[in-house]
């Protein structure tokens, strides 16, 4: 399992040379509501399955969530199932706003 940590994930993003990543939240709805990094697609944990066949099997996909737990879950199925190139953000939105956005809300 590939691990993304926050600052590379910032710096990724801001590469222009590069296809910006799909950024799966697998968070909850009230969860998004509360904070969430610019761009990214909420699809929560279990809806995942059922949702499986929308995603392109060759993007490069960055899995996120609160602590970095339930994103490592999905990010172990996506493999499994298929996802050529998908990362876990290592301590999720918490470690994001800790070291990239410290004005984002955290809960």
């Amino acid at each position: 399992m590939r691990q993304l940590a926050p600052a590379a994930l910032r710096d990724r993003l801001a590469d222009g040379s590069r296809k910006p990543p799909l950024l799966l939240d697998v968070r909850e709805p009230w969860e998004f509501d509360q904070c969430r990094i610019e761009g990214s697609v909420l699809v929560p944990m279990g809806d995942v399955p059922s949702r499986f066949g929308e995603r392109d099997a060759e993007a490069e996909v960055v899995v996120i969530c609160h602590h970095g737990i339930r994103s490592h879950q999905v990010a172990l199925f996506l493999e499994h199932y298929g996802l050529a190139a998908v990362y876990n953000t290592h301590g999720g939105v918490d470690a994001w706003a800790d070291q990239v956005d410290p004005a984002m809300r955290k809960y």
